[in-house]
């Protein structure tokens, strides 16, 4: 069977040119790890839909069997759908499925006639079946891990148990070799995905990882992590965990792993702050490996506002973490979380503490309840819109304190605080050399440069967002 696999993108467009998905451009991840699997038996293309890419003339010139649409963000719901029509379009025969985090905790989006089926949760055993179920004429409701759609209604095959780690094939990277020097996150690029776990045991009220994951953790070994890395071309690798340090003496062992190995990589993580707190000396042993820097959901800046979204941590925490990261000469973004109901001496404590902490690469997201998240479940009576390209995390998609525009004005003062002039200048300046001015090898190009600048340009300017509400309401799904 001839399966094209695809990742819709986002089009920069008025309303829309910021935030972090115009800052960071990541591998399609996984999709070639169905890739991967699907590779076994099939005639297997991935299309990333990045600004260049027709995915018309992939379809004429493919002629797909099947075709498996990403859909793991909100924001993606109305570009999947685009790209579903499309497809149906040009080979009406095709067998069209949808998978992702979005799609698998809300396959209602996709009860519409130009999906045939959703791949409820981790995709790489259940498309496969899927597959080889089409094209022997089974019938699909004996593959566990689906959501089949009929004329008037939707049927669930079941939860399919969740797959162990080290059994996963590698990633088809080469399906994507050609789009390499599109992947970046921020100035850091070109930049490889990487996933050494899945799943995360805590509950934030905003996030739904946990339930995707059955509120489990799950961990590559060691060894299978560095014989994965040592197929990774190129320097920069951003490894997806939610939490690498999950689990401190699997990460002491990768960095152990690494060093004897001679592995010369430049590694951008995620953590929580109570497990840098805990374990600085880990923190110290990454830092020597290769971890350079790491992502940090700080979230909120009171014992408070961490309790109103169940984040099971501690300011005390947030603050011991940053300093641990700076005494180890680790870079840091923390991302912070902007309320709604937030009024102008609310914005100024964050300010403020921002500047306090010398929170260098700070990151401002709008509380917004994604569909799939306890957080939905409570306030989804109080949305102000259901158009799903607003839930990007920099729109307020819930009643504002302050009216719009002096919300938004307030928000842009955010990131106007902490990226002047002054200080994108000195970011260009380390994207290129290290602090004693030796050259880094890896120069962004003078696309990526501009990309990111004009991006935290829009950031500063409170009229892009408000250009985002012009054509509201909209209809349900987009």
């Amino acid at each position: 069977m001839r399966v094209l696999l695809i990742q819709p993108r986002q089009r920069r467009r008025a309303g829309f040119r910021s935030g972090f998905r115009t800052m960071a451009v990541v591998e399609p991840l996984g999709l070639e790890m169905v890739a991967a699997a699907l590779k076994v038996r099939h005639e297997v293309r991935l299309a990333d839909l990045l600004p260049g890419v027709d995915l018309e003339s992939i379809v004429r010139r493919f002629s797909p069997d099947i075709c498996g649409i990403s859909c793991s963000f909100t924001v993606d719901v109305k570009e999947t759908y685009r790209v579903a029509q499309t497809v149906k379009k040009l080979r009406p025969a095709s067998f069209v499925f949808v998978g992702g985090h979005h799609a698998s905790l809300n396959p209602t989006d996709f009860a519409v006639p130009w999906v045939d089926a959703v791949v409820n949760g981790e995709g790489e055993v259940s498309a496969s079946e899927l597959v080889c179920a089409v094209e022997s004429g089974r019938d699909l409701r004996s593959v566990p891990g689906l959501v089949l759609n009929f004329r008037d209604y939707q049927s669930s095959t079941g939860i399919r148990s969740l797959v162990s780690m080290d059994e996963l094939p590698f990633p088809a990277r080469s399906l994507v070799h050609g789009l390499r020097k599109s992947y970046h996150l921020g100035l850091r690029g070109p930049l490889a995905s990487l996933e050494t776990s899945r799943g995360c045991p805590y509950r934030c009220t905003f996030c739904s990882v946990w339930r995707f994951h059955q509120g489990k953790v799950r961990f590559k070994s060691p060894d299978r992590v560095l014989d994965e890395i040592e197929t990774i071309e190129g320097r920069n690798v951003f490894i997806t965990d939610d939490n690498f340090l999950a689990s401190i003496s699997r990460a002491e062992r990768i960095a152990d792993l690494l060093m004897q190995r001679r592995v010369k990589k430049r590694f951008i993580f995620q953590a929580r702050t109570d497990s840098i707190a805990r374990h600085s000396e880990t923190v110290a042993k990454l830092r020597e490996a290769g971890f350079a820097t790491v992502f940090l959901g700080l979230e909120k800046i009171d014992a408070e506002g961490l309790e109103s979204v169940r984040k099971s941590n501690t300011v005390e925490s947030n603050e011991k973490a940053l300093e641990v990261l700076k005494k180890v000469g680790v870079n840091v973004f923390g991302t912070l979380i902007v309320d709604p109901d937030y009024d102008e001496a609310d914005f100024r404590r964050l300010r403020d503490y921002v500047s306090r902490h010398a929170i260098a690469n700070a990151w401002f997201t709008v509380l917004t309840p994604l569909p799939g998240t306890a957080l939905f479940e409570q306030l989804q009576e109080a949305l102000t819109t259901r158009n799903w390209e607003m839930f990007d995390l920099i729109h307020a998609v819930l009643p504002t304190r302050l009216d719009l525009e002096r919300f938004y004005r307030e928000y842009a003062r955010l990131y106007m605080a902490v990226y002047s002039p002054w200080a994108l200048a000195e970011r260009g300046w380390n994207a290129l050399f290290n602090r004693h001015g030796r050259s880094l090898g890896n120069f962004p190009s003078p696309a990526l440069i501009w990309h990111s600048f004009e991006s935290l340009r829009c950031m500063s300017d409170p009229r892009e967002y408000l250009l985002a509400h012009a054509d509201e309401p909209h209809a349900y799904g987009g």
